[in-house]
């Protein structure tokens, strides 16, 4: 059932963090294997971890407040990783789900994937960016509010006519095939402009568009000075593709 545990998350952060490093990584998929794409929280462990222990109230928050914090991590390192991310959503994607999802570039599933929410199920709000992502996702305050309120499946169908995925496939084989398509197409273009566009998405999304536009032309007075570009020039003068070209690592 792919169910989030507290070591999930730590393994989620130290792969995100590695492969924004890792020069070697151009682009990446991340899916889920078995019945669903997740259930969401592991309710098992949660309810050990969220169990009343009897210390100080100030002291038990403390603690509460790290352990929440391990939780958004594992969400925000995703988005923070300098490497686009698609993911593939097949069948279910429930509750902690939704906010690992809302954390990728690109979101893809096939036509048996339904969306929830879940939380509101178990007597908690989401905290770990599904409150914060999806408005940006989707725009639509009263749809956000109407999934997150009621808890409810939002079929494929609906996630894509309302903008949470680009595409929805036949099956679970055909998305998969779909999804390293995409990233192998990706990861033949310049690692400096798939790079410099996933920082200037990200930082225009939080800020207004004179802030994206200024902090766009500061990254790029650098950034236009690559040797990709000449690079890329040459391949289409020469009716060749970025595929074509031999990009230096990043």
């Amino acid at each position: 059932m792919n169910t989030m545990t507290a070591g999930m998350w730590k393994e989620m952060v130290e792969c995100f963090n590695k492969a924004s490093m890792d020069e070697n990584v151009r682009s990446i998929v991340l899916s889920g294997r078995g019945k669903l794409y997740t259930a969401g929280l592991d309710l098992v462990e949660a309810a050990s971890s969220l169990a009343p222990s009897g210390n100080d109230v100030a002291r038990e928050a403390f603690r509460m407040y790290k352990f929440i914090g391990l939780a958004q991590e594992s969400c925000s390192a995703i988005e923070k990783c300098m490497k686009p991310v698609i993911t593939a959503v097949h069948n279910g994607c429930l509750g902690g789900g939704m906010d690992v999802i809302s954390a990728c570039d690109i979101r893809l599933c096939d036509k048996d994937a339904y969306f929830s929410v879940k939380e509101v199920d178990v007597g908690l709000a989401a905290d770990m960016g599904s409150l914060q992502r999806l408005p940006k996702i989707l725009g639509n305050d009263s749809l956000i509010r109407d999934l997150c309120f009621t808890g409810r499946k939002m079929k494929s169908d609906e996630a894509k006519s309302c903008g949470l995925v680009s595409t929805v496939y036949e099956d679970k084989e055909k998305m998969m095939e779909g999804a390293f398509e995409l990233a192998e197409l990706i990861a033949t273009k310049s690692p400096v402009a798939i790079q410099s566009i996933k920082v200037s998405l990200n930082y225009g999304r939080n800020h207004s568009v004179n802030s994206g536009l200024e902090h766009i032309r500061s990254w790029n007075a650098a950034m236009l000075q690559t040797e990709d570009i000449m690079k890329s020039a040459q391949a289409l003068m020469m009716k060749k593709t970025p595929a074509d070209v031999k990009y230096s690592k990043l």
